[in-house]
């Protein structure tokens, strides 16, 4: 489970309800049925009305994603591989990898690795693989586009929600305690539009882009990696290489593992 995802969620909720309470505000006034009607009802309608249904019918996969942990971040682990097989084939020769991909679970990599065992220049690996990320690339922004569309439509729905509101509220001016009361839940609409566009949606969006700019960087280390191999590259020099797509933690922890291999041997 990303843990990220849940807590700033919670955050959100707290923010909202601490500051309602502190302001002498009750959070039951935004158990509204009309405004939420209109945010939620509304903003699915223009997320409808927006995207074809192939599109939407990814939605629940999408928010799988956004609260499970990124499968897509192991690079080190990767790294590992990639060095050890390129040693093994420069004494085993190409071919050995064929019968690694029985035991690789990435559809990429496998595919990649398939290229090499056929015997591909590298050239036409590498367009060829470039153009899977660009194809999974797209993919991942459609996915992207309806969250963020939906955090442009939720506040505005949120004024269509107050103007709404007021209408009733001012058609009658004879109680004002009751004009008072009409008008504070007018404005629990546009409360629920700022809330679900800024806490929501486009935070999800923005979720589902880091995930997927990590998940080409793997998929680009995998090139370079693939291609390296060969290339017939010993593994300190592909080690090397590829460790300009890692940042400081990620090399930290590569680190680690070559001390602890080095204590092993020894």
């Amino acid at each position: 489970m990303d843990k990220a995802s849940i807590i700033g969620i919670l955050f959100g909720i707290i923010a909202v309800g601490a500051g309602m309470v502190l302001k002498g505000v009750s959070p039951m006034a935004i158990i509204n049925p009309a405004a939420l009607l209109i945010i939620f009802l509304g903003t699915a309608a223009s997320v409808f009305i927006a995207f074809p249904m192939s599109t939407l019918k990814k939605v629940p996969a999408l928010l799988k994603i956004i609260f499970t942990k990124d499968q897509n971040s192991d690079a080190t682990a990767f790294m590992t591989d990639i060095t050890n097989w390129a040693e093994t084939t420069r004494k085993e020769g190409i071919l050995w990898l064929e019968g690694k991909m029985d035991h690789v679970n990435d559809p990429f990599l496998r595919s990649g690795l398939q290229l090499v065992v056929d015997g591909q220049s590298p050239d036409f690996i590498r367009e060829v693989m470039l153009e899977k990320i660009d194809a999974m690339e797209e993919r991942h922004q459609k996915g992207i586009s309806i969250f963020t569309q939906a955090g442009t439509y939720a506040p505005t729905l949120g004024v269509l929600g107050a103007v709404i509101g007021l209408i009733a509220a001012l058609s009658d001016l004879n109680d004002i305690e009751v004009l008072g009361k009409a008008i504070s839940a007018a404005f629990v609409a546009t409360l629920l539009g700022i809330f679900s566009g800024y806490i929501l949606w486009h935070p999800f969006a923005n979720k589902l882009k880091e995930k997927s700019e990590n998940e080409v960087r793997l998929k680009q280390i995998m090139i370079e990696g693939i291609l390296s191999i060969t290339n017939g590259e010993s593994p300190q020099i592909i080690k090397d290489k590829l460790s300009s797509y890692l940042s400081s933690e990620e090399l930290a922890i590569l680190g680690q593992e070559d001390e602890n291999a080095t204590e092993e041997t020894a």
